[in-house]
Parts: C-alpha cells; sequence; structure tokens
C-alpha cells in the first residue's frame, strides 16, 4: 500500500493530484503542520529534512516532490505519465521537473519565507526579500507563459504528463500575488484545464482547499 505523508496546501498536493490520475490504492496519512508533527521525531525518521511530503511504499520511504512523482511515473508506466526512457521527450521531462522543483519552488520558498534570508529581527529586509522574490517569479512564469504560448494543452505538448500536477501546485502558490499565474492569458487557461480535471477536483476536495484554487 501507498501511505502519503501530507498536509493541505503544501507541497504533498502535486503527488497527491498523481496519485488520483493513477486511480491506484493509497493511503493519506495527515501530518499535522500547526502543532509541529513534521518536526516530531517520529517524522524526521522518515524526513530528517522535516519537510512534506513523505511517501512509503512497502521498506521504501520518499521525501522530495519531484523524486515522487518520477517513481509513480515510473512505477506506474502503463499509466503513460512520463515519455519513453532515453527519448528526447524524455529530456524535456526532466529538465522542467527540475527547473519547477529547483528554481521555481526555490524562489517561492524565499518568498514565502524571507526572514531565512536576514538577520533575526530585520522586517525591513525580509520585506525587500519577499519582493524581489515576487518579482524574480513573475519572470520564471512568463517563461511557463512562453512554454504554453503555442497553444499546447500540456507542459510538454499534447500529453497530460507527471510535470502538470507540479506546475499547477506551484502556480497555485501564486494566486494572491499581484500578478498570479492566473493573469497570464495561456497560464490561466492552462491551469482551467488543470482544475477540470477530476483528479484535480477530487484532490482539492479531499484536502478541503478553499477558494481561490488558483
Amino acid at each position: 500500500m501507498l501511505r502519503l505523508h501530507y498536509y493541505p496546501s503544501t507541497a504533498s498536493f502535486a503527488p497527491h493530484i498523481l496519485l488520483e490520475e493513477l486511480g491506484v490504492p493509497y493511503e493519506r496519512v495527515l501530518v499535522d503542520r500547526e502543532n509541529n508533527r513534521h518536526k516530531s521525531a517520529e517524522y524526521l525518521k522518515l524526513n530528517p529534512n522535516g519537510l512534506i511530503p513523505v511517501l512509503e511504499e512497502g521498506d521504501l520511504v520518499l521525501y522530495e516532490t519531484a523524486a515522487i512523482l518520477l517513481h509513480l511515473a515510473d512505477t506506474h508506466a502503463a499509466a503513460h505519465l512520463a515519455p519513453p526512457m532515453s527519448s528526447a521527450e524524455r529530456g524535456e521531462f526532466y529538465k522542467w521537473l527540475v527547473w519547477l522543483t529547483n528554481t521555481l519552488q526555490a524562489h517561492l520558498i524565499v518568498y514565502f519565507y524571507p526572514e531565512r534570508w536576514v538577520a533575526p529581527g530585520n522586517v525591513a529586509g525580509a520585506a525587500e526579500v519577499k519582493a524581489q522574490a515576487e518579482a524574480r517569479v513573475g519572470e520564471l512564469l512568463n517563461q511557463l507563459e512562453a512554454q504554453l504560448a503555442d497553444g499546447r494543452p500540456w507542459l510538454l505538448g499534447q500529453t497530460y504528463s507527471a510535470v502538470d500536477p507540479m506546475a499547477f501546485m506551484l502556480c497555485r502558490w501564486t494566486r494572491h500575488f499581484s500578478r498570479p499565474a492566473r493573469s497570464l492569458p495561456h497560464l490561466g487557461a492552462y491551469l482551467q484545464r488543470m482544475l477540470a480535471r477530476p483528479a484535480v477536483q477530487r484532490a482539492i476536495a479531499n484536502e478541503a482547499l478553499p477558494q481561490p484554487w488558483v
């Protein structure tokens, strides 16, 4: 049995969507982030970084959202959620998944936790860091907009893949920005296509996410 350790509206949302897309049996294990259960000794045995999500499959324990998405796509190859191995399309798949987690998500983390990059109590410095991070994220959203500008329905082209839940989740995190992802024409239409997928709606319902969803 697959077990996803999650908390609503965190980085567990992308693998949550992918599990719903796969339609395989799995168990959701709520990690009470409000009470710092992700920092508990029990949880740190699963992920010593104290971050969500974690996926368990028998003796296998995986953390890092991108790694979980790759594993699910590879172990359920019949679902065609990743291009064929050794293909050019597979290279594009790797590129975008790594870019999403290593570049876009990294800048979003700076936006949400700017105090980590300044001295304690430096409120003005944290505000400046946050503003700069939002501006940089805006530039990165422009890259997604350009990728979708040729009319493709999904990030890699005509075929939905495991990068799409990741892109959707990170774009959703910008919903309260002054220039959210939904405000860009091609990206906004893409997010609506994602919202129309039954698996996305099930994940939203499972997590009881309030609107706006994007």
